[in-house]
C-alpha cells in the first residue's frame, strides 16, 4: 500500500478559514522558500478551484548546492543551503518552520494511467465503495523500488458510461475509475527526507515539480481541453499534460538551462560565470539580421589581464544554443508521441522555467513541436518580490496553490490513533513517567 511517507499528508485548507502554508523549491542551480498565508475569498469565474488569496509574508532564495538534476549529490552542503534560504525567510516572517511541501524532480520522475472497478450490486454509490475502487488501483500500481507522489482520479465510470465527476449517491451495477499515478524512484526522495530532517524540517507533502508549474501557469480552458506544460528548469526540464481539468501525464528529462551554459563554456573556453552572464545578455536561439555583425568581447579561462579580450560574432552563441534547445523539444516530442500524449495535449504547449526567458524559445518550439506555444508565467499570486514573478519562479507558485486543490486526490487512510490500551497515548505517557522518575 502507499506508504505514509511519500504520499500526500497534506489537509486541505479549510474554506473561510485563514492558515500558513510554507513551500520549498529544491532546485539545481536554486532554493527558494516561501511562508505565505492563506485567506479566503470568494471563488471567481476564472482560475477555478482557488478559495483563498495567497499573501507571502516570507520569502528566502539562494544559490544551490549539494544537488544535481534534483538529485543529492552531498549531504552536508545541501543541507546547509536549505538552511541558509529557510532562515532568511524564517527572518522575514518572524515566525519558526517546521514542515513543509517540497517539490520532487529527481527519481526518474514518471506517470501511468490505472483503471479498476468494483461491482455495486445496484446499490447506491457510497464514501466506501470510492474508497474501495481506489485501494483496488493503488493495489495494482505500487512497486517497491517506486513510491507514489500523487495519485489522481481523473473521471469515474458508471455501467460504462463515462465523464462522470462525482458518482456519490448514484445507482448503478459497476463502478470504475481512471487513476493518474505520478511516482518516483524512493531512495532518491529519501535522500531529500534525509537533509529536511537535519534541517529539523518534516515534509508536510511532496509535490511532483511539473504539476506545480501547470498548476500555476495554464488557464482553466487550457487545461479542459488540452494542454501540455514545459518547465526549462537549471538542470532538469520537465513536461505535464492536463485534459478534462485534470493532470494525466508527467516526465523529465535532465537536461536543463544549465547545459546551455556549460556548452557555451566549453565551445569558447570561457568561465561558467562569464558563460552564464553571455547566455543571459546575448542569447537566443533564432539568428538576427545583425548578429554576424555584432561583436561580443570575451575573455578565455586563464588569461591574464595583459591579454586583450577575443571578439565572436554574436551568431556564434545562437549557433552553440540552438541544437540544445531542439534536442530537449525533440526528445518531449519523441516521448510524448510515445504514450499517445501529443493526441491528448490538443494543440497547445506552455513554456515555462526559468530558460524558457530565452529569445526565439517560443518559434522555434513552433517548428519542432508543430503546436501553438506560449509563454507561461504564475498567476494568482499577489506579494511576491519582483524577482520571483518571472517564469523561474512557477513551481513556487504552484506549490502555494496546491493546498487549496489537494482535496481531490486519492491518500491512504490514517489508521485512528488509540488512546487507551497497550499501545495508546496515556498507556506510553505512563511509561515514561516510570522509567524517567
Amino acid at each position: 500500500m502507499m506508504t505514509d511517507a511519500m504520499t500526500a499528508r497534506l489537509k486541505p485548507v479549510q474554506p473561510g478559514r485563514t492558515s500558513l502554508v510554507t513551500v520549498l523549491d529544491i532546485g539545481s542551480t536554486k532554493i527558494c522558500c516561501v511562508i505565505a498565508r492563506l485567506v479566503p475569498r470568494p471563488e471567481g469565474k476564472s482560475l477555478k478551484g482557488r478559495t483563498h488569496n495567497v499573501e507571502v509574508i516570507g520569502f528566502g532564495y539562494g544559490p544551490s548546492s549539494g544537488i544535481k538534476s534534483g538529485v543529492i549529490t552531498d549531504l552536508d552542503k545541501a543541507e546547509q543551503a536549505v538552511r541558509t534560504v529557510v532562515g532568511i525567510a524564517e527572518r522575514a516572517a518572524g515566525l519558526t518552520v517546521e514542515s513543509v511541501i517540497v517539490n520532487v524532480t529527481a527519481g526518474r520522475l514518471g506517470s501511468e494511467t490505472f483503471s479498476a472497478g468494483v461491482n455495486l450490486g445496484g446499490q447506491e454509490v457510497e464514501r466506501a465503495d470510492i474508497q474501495r475502487v481506489l485501494r483496488a488501483v493503488n493495489e495494482r500500481s505500487v512497486r517497491p523500488e517506486r513510491s507514489i507522489i500523487h495519485a489522481l482520479p481523473i473521471g469515474y465510470a458508471l455501467d460504462g458510461q463515462r465523464g462522470i465527476k462525482d458518482p456519490k449517491n448514484m445507482v448503478g451495477e459497476k463502478l470504475s475509475i481512471d487513476v493518474a499515478v505520478v511516482s518516483a524512484e524512493t531512495l532518491a526522495m529519501r535522500n531529500i527526507e534525509l537533509v529536511l530532517h537535519r534541517c529539523h524540517l518534516q515534509i508536510e507533502s511532496l509535490m511532483a515539480t511539473p504539476y506545480a508549474s501547470g498548476l500555476s501557469t495554464l488557464v482553466d480552458d487550457e487545461s479542459s481541453l488540452g494542454v501540455a506544460c514545459i518547465d526549462f528548469g537549471g538542470a532538469t526540464t520537465t513536461v505535464s499534460v492536463f485534459a478534462d481539468g485534470h493532470l494525466v501525464y508527467t516526465d523529465a528529462i535532465a537536461i536543463g538551462g544549465h547545459h546551455l551554459t556549460l556548452d557555451i563554456a566549453r565551445s569558447l573556453s570561457v568561465g561558467i560565470a562569464d558563460a552564464e552572464r553571455l547566455k543571459t545578455m546575448f542569447g537566443s536561439v533564432l539568428p538576427g539580421q545583425a548578429d554576424e555583425r555584432e561583436m561580443i568581447s570575451i575573455t578565455p579561462v586563464g588569461a591574464t589581464r595583459d591579454e586583450a579580450p577575443g571578439q565572436i560574432p554574436r551568431s556564434h552563441i545562437t549557433r552553440i544554443i540552438r541544437p540544445r534547445v531542439e534536442e530537449v523539444l525533440t526528445a518531449i516530442k519523441d516521448r510524448m508521441q510515445a504514450t499517445g500524449m501529443m493526441d491528448v495535449c490538443g494543440r497547445r504547449f506552455v513554456l515555462t522555467g526559468g530558460a524558457s526567458e530565452l529569445t526565439g524559445l517560443p518559434e522555434v518550439a513552433r517548428r519542432v513541436l508543430a503546436r501553438n506555444v506560449r509563454n507561461g508565467r504564475p498567476m494568482g499570486i499577489s506579494g511576491l518580490p519582483d524577482m520571483a514573478k518571472g517564469p523561474a519562479f512557477a513551481t513556487v507558485a504552484g506549490m502555494l496553490i496546491y493546498p487549496q486543490i489537494c482535496g481531490g486526490e486519492y491518500v491512504e487512510p490514517h489508521r485512528s490513533v488509540r488512546l487507551t490500551g497497550t499501545d495508546g497515548y496515556f498507556a506510553r505517557v505512563g511509561n515514561w513517567l516510570r522509567t524517567s522518575f
